[in-house]
């Protein structure tokens, strides 16, 4: 008998594992090109700089010793408050996030509002990180931030 409640306490141990594993990620969904003009948010595509010259030295930098590549904010397209970046440097992708007029105000002026925060979170849990219009990284601590100035209160159901 004590064999069987073993077999059965592992088993439910493994089942409970498995169910808290990361969620998988899926990307960042992009606005298709023929609703972008009527979209309150739009999410483009934007094309990856182009990789850095090669230097002249015959020292071989290690590759942990390389720095990641900066987002150049004269790439983003008119009108992107927020830039998604995710992946390494060959398959990186990156999305530029805008929205209409009127949220666009509201973010550039109050950017710890829902509709920003929603489109913040949205590229995190897809994979990606958050970079400001000039090209600043928006972190959680910036996020911590926010919701501080605001003095937002979470709730988490049981």
């Amino acid at each position: 008998m004590t064999r069987m409640l073993r077999r059965a306490f592992a088993l439910a141990i493994c089942a409970a594992a498995a169910a808290c594993g990361s969620p998988s990620r899926e990307p960042l969904p992009v606005t298709p090109p023929a609703e972008v003009a009527n979209a309150p948010v739009a999410r483009v595509p934007v094309a990856p700089p182009p990789p850095p010259a090669a230097p002249a030295s015959s020292a071989v930098p290690s590759p942990a010793a390389a720095p990641a590549p900066k987002l150049d904010p004269a790439t983003f397209p008119q009108g992107a408050i927020y830039v998604c970046a995710s992946g390494a440097a060959p398959q990186r992708t990156i999305t530029a996030i805008a929205f209409d007029e009127k949220a666009g105000k509201l973010c550039r002026r109050h950017p710890e509002m829902g509709p920003c925060q929603y489109e913040r979170n949205l590229c995190r849990r897809s994979g990606g990180r958050v970079y400001a219009a000039d090209g600043t990284e928006i972190t959680m601590a910036t996020e911590a931030e926010y919701d501080r100035k605001v003095m937002r209160v979470r709730f988490q159901a049981k």
